[in-house]
């Protein structure tokens, strides 16, 4: 009995514990809506200047080359508009700061999407779907080669982020829960540096870090994102009103953007330059930024994207992610359940509540890429 009682004491604690950290997070995000109120002016929707945020990840990397080599700027002047093209080196501040409103777009994944603007009620529009993970994402163990040794061990993430979708989905394929193991939350910014360190025996982290730790003696990839493909999505989200004010602002950045897909994706001298160009941007060679994009599903093609952005397949992805984020406390001290946050989808669809839509998937500027209309 005295046992008994200690377990439920202990798991009382980690539930407390599990509470205060969610709450820390509600509370963090509160407070950076109150500072966009106080350090940056009132949005007003219709406007010809704009800021975007960018942090580097393989699949992101074409909008570091697209300002430096003047695309963004000439698809911008096209429609009589300004774009700033900002690089944020934490990926999460960045998607903070879009959330309080210090930019108008910013580059995130689809459960980010969901969790941090969304959920913060700012109404988003995911314009672009630039790709998704086919393998960028990985969970990563010192000394062990399989995934279910990872029980027992503390694992260093970003907290709350994709990253820790996937070890929930790796926990999964072998029959092991979150309580089976601990969640280290850890910087982006941090983490190559902090996986050396002695004590620390897991990670779960996406490229270019995951070459790096992988390059790091006796470091095995026991679970990655080709294991779950098409859940991991790379997003160009715009703030939904934003765009609806200002629709020149979606067709500059998406004739950009599929400027610099047909660019890269050949194989000539000039396809090689810019993958280059992205390599050392991103701090690597171009044979470690190849082996990236082999790895990442990239949309190249518009009609491609399109199709990818009506199917059923993202429904039931973003299904499957919104009970994670539920599960996980993500969706706000309001959400009753999974379904608390509405997300719409091409050809009217939706999933969640429909009076509480705050994060849309429009193929519609995809399309006019697509049909050459931009």
């Amino acid at each position: 009995m005295t046992s008994l009682n200690n377990n439920r004491k202990n798991e009382h604690m980690t539930a407390k514990r599990k509470r205060s950290r969610l709450l820390f997070r509600m509370t963090l995000c509160s407070l950076i809506m109150l500072l966009g109120t106080l350090f940056f002016t009132t949005p007003v929707y219709a406007k010809d200047k704009f800021r975007i945020a960018w942090s580097i990840y393989v699949g992101w990397m074409p909008w570091e080359f697209a300002h430096q080599q003047g695309i963004v700027k000439r698809w911008a002047d096209k429609y009589d508009i300004e774009i700033e093209v900002v690089q944020i080196n934490d990926y999460i501040e960045s998607i903070n700061q879009y959330t309080a409103g210090a930019f108008d777009a910013c580059t995130m994944t689809n459960m980010d999407a969901l969790t941090i603007p969304a959920a913060g009620g700012i109404d988003s529009t995911a314009l672009i779907i630039g790709d998704f993970s086919n393998g960028n994402d990985a969970i990563v163990l010192k000394e062990k080669s399989i995934l279910a040794d990872i029980k027992g061990q503390k694992v260093n993430l970003v907290e709350l982020s994709v990253s820790h979708y996937l070890l929930a989905r790796g926990l999964e394929s072998v029959g092991l829960r979150e309580r089976d193991i601990k969640v280290i939350n850890t910087s982006d910014a941090d983490m190559v540096s902090v996986f050396t360190s002695k004590d620390v025996t897991s990670a779960v982290t996406w490229n270019p870090l995951l070459r790096e730790i992988l390059a790091l003696p006796d470091t095995h990839n026991v679970f990655d994102s080709s294991r779950i493909p098409g859940e991991i999505i790379d997003l160009m989200v715009v703030n939904t009103e934003t765009l609806k004010e200002n629709p020149k602002l979606g067709m500059a950045l998406t004739g950009a953007w599929y400027e610099i897909m047909a660019a890269m994706s050949q194989t000539d001298e000039k396809a090689i330059a810019a993958r280059t160009h992205m390599a050392r941007a991103s701090g690597t060679d171009l044979a470690g930024f190849n082996a990236q994009l082999e790895t990442t599903r990239m949309f190249y093609d518009a009609a491609e994207a399109v199709k990818f952005g009506r199917s059923e397949e993202l429904i039931k992805t973003m299904e499957h992610v919104a009970s994670f984020s539920f599960e996980h406390g993500l969706l706000g001290a309001g959400a009753a359940d999974a379904s608390f946050i509405g997300i719409a989808f091409p050809g009217e669809k939706s999933i969640g509540d429909k009076k509480n839509i705050k994060l849309r998937f429009n193929e519609s500027f995809m399309n006019l890429a697509a049909e050459g209309k931009l």
